[in-house]
């Protein structure tokens, strides 16, 4: 995507928001009325991460991988604001404020709608999604921001080593759960699938590439054509992953709305706390954007993997973590946008930040 605003922008990105919504549609529709699909896909699974959606996330990613230059990552620790900002945001405010907002709306303000019970269980599923940081589709609001991606990789390495020692306590403390099982061979296996695989990919074809065709055939031939798989990998992924929640959307229809209040509530205010806080340390956009979409959005194949596995594939916090991919996507590129019409609120040349 080119450093000019608006220029470079393809057909898909312009109008993502409107493939989103056609995209999800589908996918609910297929799984209301052609379930064979859907429950096949559903076979190739380990460790409870679906295989074809690991492939298509693989495939978004893995252009923006091939972006990275490894001289940013090397610099990003002489810029630790940005990593201050995700770390303290993802891990000191979000958890909390996520549960606060829950709690609020589907104990308090919807509690003569919501059997209490059931309300506690959709809190548990935002909980899950609260303590859950993006790893994957942040490299998409990435790309879409013009973000750094070398020091977007280091926003996620480092996101994905708090997550492996915080997620357990931080969700035992939220839920006093004196059990909880958080299956570290999906932690693990979603890391490996998400980053590292196409981090290497990433990495062996910009060496290969760049030493037999040169640099300028890589950045402005190769970057581009499979820059389209990007979108087209998002598009697909949304597909199946409403495909398997079909049922569950379709079932749950008032429940839905009201769970999703306090997720884009939650949503916008942790993006407004990172986002005026780069601003206000004067961050650079390309480090305080994706700064910001680390901790808006959340690790959902995470979340729903736990929740299925701690309360159930039809309990009221699997349906919670289901609520958050609905919503996520749709608001995640209303922030995109946010982000790059705000551009000029952050330093034009680059600072030590």
């Amino acid at each position: 995507m080119s450093n000019e605003s608006g220029k470079g922008i393809g057909f898909f990105e312009r109008y993502l928001t409107i493939w989103v919504i056609i995209c999800i549609v589908v996918g609910v529709a297929i799984g209301q009325f052609l379930p064979l699909i859907p429950e096949t896909l559903s076979r190739f699974e380990y460790a409870q991460v679906s295989i074809p959606v690991a492939i298509l996330i693989w495939l978004m990613i893995y252009p923006m991988m091939a972006q990275v230059d490894f001289s940013s990552i090397v610099n990003a620790g002489k810029k630790p604001k940005g990593l201050v900002i995700t770390i303290i945001v993802n891990w000191v405010i979000k958890p909390f404020t996520m549960f606060f907002f829950a709690w609020l709306f589907l104990k308090v303000i919807f509690g003569g709608i919501i059997p209490s019970d059931l309300a506690t269980e959709y809190i548990a599923g935002a909980v899950l999604l609260g303590a859950a940081p993006c790893t994957a589709m942040v490299f998409v609001w990435s790309y879409l921001t013009r973000g750094d991606a070398g020091y977007t990789l280091v926003q996620v390495a480092i996101n994905n080593l708090i997550l492996l020692v915080l997620y357990a306590p931080i969700v035992m403390l939220l839920l006093r759960v004196g059990n909880v099982s958080v299956p570290f061979d999906t932690v693990l296996l979603s890391i490996v699938l998400y980053v590292l695989i196409p981090l290497i990919a990433g990495y062996l074809s910009r060496v290969i590439l760049i030493k037999k065709k040169g640099k300028e055939w890589f950045e402005n031939v190769y970057l581009k054509t499979i820059g389209k798989f990007t979108i087209v990998g998002l598009l697909l992924t949304l597909i199946i992953l409403f495909s398997f929640q079909g049922e569950v959307i379709m079932s749950n229809p008032l429940h839905i709305v009201l769970i999703a209040i306090p997720l884009t509530i939650q949503t916008f205010f942790v993006f407004a706390i990172a986002y005026f806080w780069a601003k206000y340390w004067r961050v650079n956009h390309g480090v305080a954007a994706p700064a910001a979409m680390i901790g808006t959005s959340n690790f959902f194949e995470l979340a729903v993997a736990v929740a299925i596995g701690l309360f159930g594939l039809h309990s009221g916090a699997a349906l919670a973590t289901v609520v958050g991919i609905l919503v996520e996507v749709p608001l995640m590129l209303f922030l995109v946008r946010i982000a790059n019409n705000t551009r000029h609120w952050f330093p034009a040349k680059p600072v030590t930040n």
